[in-house]
């Protein structure tokens, strides 16, 4: 509730039936700085499905491009092990030159953070950016 002190017409002062919003917008306006602060930092740019996951598969194409890699740091193009060095020509054979094809990784979840990341690596350099990564299967649940 404010008071007009503008007009002196004796002791009577009137009342001022007006809403004071300068505090809602300093407070909307805070609010919408600390959202845009906090948005980007709540996104993740690599999708990881970890071991444990009980989220549905995603529908695969026809015929996969599978890569596996090993707690021993071995890796196989579908079911041929190569060297770390063949790694871009193994792919160019599998996917018979497309590079926008995605490839799934399977990673044994033995294996470190940084030799997955070494992997990748070598895929993006290599010119296929489209990666998925799927929890590696077991002999009692491979079809």
């Amino acid at each position: 509730m404010a008071l007009r002190l503008g007009s002196r017409s004796g002791d009577d002062l009137e009342i001022q039936h007006e809403i004071n919003v300068t505090p809602f917008i300093d407070v909307i306006l805070v609010l919408l700085i600390i959202f845009m602060v906090a948005a980007p930092l709540a996104t993740v740019d690599i999708g990881v499905n970890l071991p444990a996951s009980t989220a549905p598969e995603q529908p695969r194409p026809d015929k996969p491009v599978f890569a596996t890699i090993k707690s021993d740091r071995t890796i196989a193009i579908g079911e041929t092990v190569i060297e770390r060095e063949a790694l871009p020509g193994a792919l160019d054979t599998a996917t018979n030159g497309h590079r926008d094809e995605t490839i799934f990784i399977r990673a044994d979840k033995a294996l470190s953070y940084g030799e997955l990341m070494e992997v990748m690596n070598i895929m993006r350099d290599a010119g296929y950016l489209k990666l998925a990564l799927v929890g590696l299967e077991t002999p009692a649940t491979k079809p």
